[in-house]
């Protein structure tokens, strides 16, 4: 067996056995990559390699997007935006047969958007709405089921750290502007999907029709809303018009949060310290797992790990919509026990060039990625939004499980509409000349 072969191997079996064993996703990445350069000694220079490319992988001016963007969602989240958007979207579609579902899902999409995070959008909209849904009839294990589920819109809709991560993954292949563009007509049917899932349950539970909002009370309620929907508009459109890149952007963002926080008196000088530690603590999870993952696929490069893949399946498989609906399986089951961050970080060097060779274009290669992972964020037993959302709404996880899997085949069938349909993908970018 060739030293190749062997270090392969090597890297893999220790990977997926540090983590079977509990250890954290980045140290059984960074653990197994330095395992598998010291069994290649003779041809690196052993731990120095490994040192140098997490420092390189994180040496780019698209990252520090990355804490500006979790900063602007922890003002957003502090500075309640979460409130005033749930009210808009009751004004919205509160008054229909099972309404408080349609407002979950839509508050979910708007703020995810707006903060950028998934987390968020599940903690700030499930602790506002799941007492608000008990009372109109719905149990907390399927209100925590929507709330998981619609959390994750936030990711595909612009401006998303992970469609950045994703960007500097493909290696230049897909830029940031057309990834934010091409992530809103998919992030809008998932949640057209979970509200016609919502709406078919709703029925069959008898939830009641909510009162009737008047045109007034909506036009009060967009007024309030309206300077924090406006942040999208500002931060995207200057992205695509090229008044800004995404970093620039990212700053951005910062100072238009402050601003709305103070304006609205919701944050207040006090504040900042905790907001700017949580941000910290965010930011440096982050960037560890991007420095290891940048590690690993260096690695994956050295021992052309992706010529291998692409040369195996191009070889063994003959239908390329076979071996789409593989990849997406495979996505599938590596977002159950992975975190988004480093899936995207190792297994987008490997797939990308496959699915190239076979055509598909970069950008919508990357929202059929994010959108496989995000189910994965809602599925155990490493899903962090299945967790976070379930405590929020104060049930077990296990009682989640059951209301959750129609939310689930909803996404799984946009999944493979938008695998499919790459005009889904790639209308809006065309159309902006991204």
């Amino acid at each position: 067996m060739s030293i190749e072969i062997i270090s392969i191997l090597l890297l893999f079996v220790s990977f997926f056995g540090l983590l079977t064993y509990g250890v954290p996703v980045a140290y059984s990445i960074g653990i197994s990559t330095t395992l598998t350069i010291l069994l290649n000694i003779a041809a690196l220079p052993g731990i120095t390699t490994v040192a140098q490319r997490m420092t390189t992988g994180i040496d780019s001016f698209a990252l520090l997007a990355i804490p500006f963007f979790v900063l602007a969602g922890e003002l957003m989240n502090r500075g309640g935006i979460a409130n005033r958007l749930i009210k808009f979207a009751k004004s919205m579609v509160g008054s229909l047969p099972g309404g408080l579902a349609y407002v979950n899902i839509l508050a979910a999409m708007l703020f995810g958007a707006i903060s950028g995070s998934a987390v968020a959008a599940a903690s700030a909209i499930g602790s506002v709405m799941t007492d608000r849904m008990e009372d109109e009839g719905f149990d907390r294990p399927f209100s925590a089921a929507i709330n998981i589920t619609s959390s994750t819109t936030g990711l595909l809709i612009p401006p998303s750290n992970v469609l950045i991560v994703y960007a500097l993954a493909s290696g230049g292949a897909a830029s940031v502007a057309a990834l934010f563009v091409a992530g809103y007509l998919p992030g809008i049917l998932v949640g057209i999907a979970l509200m016609i899932v919502a709406a078919v349950l709703s029925r069959k539970q008898n939830i009641k029709q909510g009162e009737r909002v008047r045109a007034s009370q909506l036009w009060t309620d967009f007024r309030k809303a309206f300077f924090s929907l406006l942040m999208l508009v500002i931060i995207v459109g200057g992205i695509v018009k090229g008044v800004f890149t995404a970093t620039e952007a990212a700053a951005v963002a910062v100072l238009y949060a402050s601003i709305l926080g103070f304006s609205y008196r919701t944050i207040t000088s006090k504040d900042l310290p905790a907001i700017l530690l949580n941000s910290a603590k965010t930011t440096a999870i982050v960037m560890f797992l991007i420095c290891t993952s940048m590690a690993m696929s260096w690695l994956f490069s050295f021992e052309g790990i992706p010529q291998l893949m692409t040369g195996f399946l191009l070889e063994t498989v003959s239908s390329p919509v076979l071996i789409f609906l593989l990849i997406n399986i495979t996505l599938l089951i590596v977002g159950t026990f992975m975190d988004m961050t480093p899936a995207i970080l190792i297994f987008t060097p490997i797939f990308l060039p496959v699915v190239t060779e076979l055509g598909m274009h970069p950008v919508h290669f990357g929202i059929i990625m994010v959108l496989n992972l995000c189910i994965g964020l809602c599925t155990p037993p490493v899903g962090t939004i299945l967790f976070v959302g379930a405590g929020v709404a104060k049930t077990s996880v296990t009682k989640v499980i059951r209301p959750l899997l129609p939310f689930l085949v909803a996404m799984i069938v946009v999944l493979f509409l938008i695998t499919f349909f790459e005009d889904i993908s790639l209308c809006l970018p065309n159309w902006f000349g991204l």
